[in-house]
């Protein structure tokens, strides 16, 4: 046991580890001094203080551009998508209305990204989660004006543990993982970006951590990323066995070289997450039997114009050449709406737009938009001669289901739909009498039923997929494949989460589909796990009062 002369700070774990390393405190701001000495008299008009700002914002765009062009997956395009966001013309155009106003430049920036700030977190859900880059944009766009550098993490002289209050997508996705050994904040939730960000670079991580920022710079910090503690000031001889254990077992798991299956021999499919080319190639290489999410909206965010069906063609022949004519790709078709707008696809102006007309809603009023798409996605199949699923996300009725699997089929695609809505889990059993296949979206499925925003940090423990009624949703579409003799699976981060998965795989989950630095540590924990252990877990979990006490009920089951 690790002792400590303060109790252990506690958070939602994200990414599973042991780090023990002295702290790095990160606070973004821009020097105060530097703001002070801004001159606002400086430009001789409304319109020079305009242009100022145009050359801030491009500045700030081409930064996340270059970040992006190194980076790759789920970072670059969190990056991708911070680049849009700094060029907004709807961030500019409320700039411009506070300057012509009579405000000074660096007053009209910050009331025109409140003015979006309040806008996004009214609307709540994923639009909420914008907040933190919008704000961050605005400290860099600043940074510009007064002439300062950007703000943001640079680069540590030696190895540390990084705590904030948040990160914004720029710097997390720019960490090395040999100098940030752990990532600690005191906002976010489990599927913020810094999360997502923090999986992809097996950095462990505790988020919406309560008096993280207490924390001074320099001190011993202990962070367990599976329990959610950190720990300050323990005995350090004691903290360093810990993490020489942690090491030893995170080199075990990386030895796991796959096909997915339990102690006893149960095949469990553990699949990828990818959204290009570049991050499919990546994830060929890794003991996966395929893609169980390509994301293909995200090679859309920056297009103003829809691609025609052979440019669609090219790209997603480019994600199943990877895979060969061996394993299997499933392509998600559009997600655009909500925190992913695409030009030339969704609708401006919703009040609500996390509840509004997204994903295969698009196809409501603008039905060419899907059919190109899945006539791309045959073209794609028939090319390169890997196995093509295509499924639908946000489908709220067996009748959208029905009618989608009808389009899919009729292109000779296996058909499926994801499971977001909590509509659609408790209508599982007849959404399988329409469709081959579900694939449960954890995220949105958290999200949707727990009715909390997933970027709000007093609501962490609610958006978080160990949550009893998220389970037991989970429970009831997993009995209704098993029942129907079809596959579920499971493509949100809850299948990066190896304890989780041994309680998915109890319920009856068929395969987990994750970010590719997360199969083998996914992988070797099924594999030390009977089905009997699994669905021992499973009903631990699922008895289980709260997201803590049954996180603590699987350890003890599967230890």
């Amino acid at each position: 046991m690790v002792t400590s002369s303060e109790p252990a700070l506690r958070g939602t774990p994200v990414v599973p580890g042991v780090a023990f390393a002295p702290a790095l405190v990160v606070r973004a701001e821009v020097s105060p001094e530097a703001i002070a000495r801004f001159d606002a008299a400086a430009y001789a008009d409304a319109d020079a203080a305009l242009a100022a700002y145009d050359d801030a914002a491009q500045a700030v765009s081409d930064g996340f551009v270059r970040k992006a062009a190194a980076a790759s997956g789920d970072a670059a395009n969190v990056l991708t998508a911070g680049a849009g966001l700094a060029r907004d013309k709807g961030l500019r155009g409320a700039v411009r209305k506070h300057l012509r106003a009579g405000e000074d430049l660096l007053a009209a920036v910050h009331a025109g990204v409140e003015q979006f700030v309040t806008v996004f977190t009214g609307m709540g859900g994923l639009m909420a989660e914008r907040v933190t880059d919008l704000r961050d944009i605005e400290l860099r766009i600043v940074a510009h004006l007064v002439g300062e550098p950007e703000p943001g993490v640079g680069v540590p002289a030696a190895p540390c543990v990084l705590v904030a209050e948040d990160l914004a997508p720029a710097d997390t996705a720019g960490l090395d993982p040999a100098l940030v050994v752990a990532l600690v904040t005191e906002r976010g939730g489990p599927t913020s970006h810094t999360a997502i960000i923090a999986r992809q670079l097996a950095i462990p991580c505790v988020v919406g951590v309560a008096g993280a920022m207490t924390v001074a710079t320099g001190t011993a910090v202990l962070v367990d990323g599976t329990a959610g503690t950190v720990e300050t000031a323990p005995d350090a001889e004691a903290a360093q066995t810990r993490v020489v254990a942690d090491v030893a077992a995170r080199a075990a798991l990386a030895s796991w070289s796959g096909p997915g299956r339990t102690a006893d021999g149960e095949p469990v499919k553990i699949l990828a997450n990818v959204a290009d080319g570049e991050s499919a190639r990546s994830a060929a290489s890794a003991p996966v039997q395929g893609v169980g999410l390509f994301r293909t909206e995200l090679s859309f965010l920056n297009r103003t114009d829809e691609p025609s069906v052979e440019e669609q063609a090219d790209i997603y022949a480019e994600v199943l050449e990877a895979f060969g004519d061996d394993r299997y790709v499933v392509v998600r078709t559009l997600d655009a709406g909500s925190d992913k707008p695409v030009a030339y696809a969704t609708l401006e102006g919703e009040e609500n737009p996390a509840l509004g007309v997204r994903g295969l809603r698009l196809s409501f009023e603008n039905p060419g938009l899907l059919d190109r798409q899945l006539d791309a996605i045959q073209r794609a199949a028939a090319s390169t001669g890997t196995e093509a699923w295509v499924m639908a996300p946000m489908v709220a009725t067996v009748a959208e289901a029905a009618e989608f699997a009808a389009k899919v089929r009729a292109r000779g695609l296996k058909a499926g739909v994801m499971v977001e809505v909590p509509s659609a889990a408790l209508l599982a059993h007849r959404m399988l009498e329409v469709v081959d296949f579900l694939s449960i979206g954890t995220n949105d499925l958290t999200q949707y039923t727990m009715a909390a925003d997933r970027m709000a940090t007093d609501l962490a423990h609610l958006t978080d997929p160990w949550q009893p009624a998220v389970l037991q949703l989970i429970a009831i579409t997993a009995e209704a494949g098993r029942r129907a003799g079809k596959p579920v699976g499971v493509c949100g981060e809850a299948a990066a989460d190896p304890l989780l998965a041994c309680v998915l795989v109890g319920m009856g989950i068929t395969s987990l589909s994750m970010a590719a630095a997360a199969v083998r540590p996914v992988g070797a924990q099924l594999a030390r796990a009977t089905v009997d252990d699994c669905e021992d877990a499973a009903e631990a979990a699922l008895a289980a009062a709260d997201p803590l006490s049954a996180r603590d009920a699987v350890r003890s089951v599967l230890a």
